[in-house]
């Protein structure tokens, strides 16, 4: 019997919430606490928290590299 894993989309439009302690090594507490304070852009559907791929992309490019001022 075959067995198939199927690989992540990667070219999702946005992503849930628990999916994103792994895509980025933040903890999901984390990630809460940056959209509270409005550095991360967070939508609503229905009752589900997702970030836009192109937020989380915005989001991680805008963080300070180490070693730079």
């Amino acid at each position: 019997m075959k067995v198939t894993v199927s690989k992540p989309n990667e070219n999702l439009l946005s992503h849930a919430i628990e999916s994103l302690p792994a895509k980025t090594g933040l903890g999901r507490t984390f990630i809460f606490g940056e959209i509270r304070l409005g550095r991360l852009k967070a939508v609503k559907a229905g009752r589900r928290t997702l970030v836009r791929d192109q937020d989380l992309r915005a989001y991680l490019e805008a963080l300070p590299v180490r070693g730079e001022a």
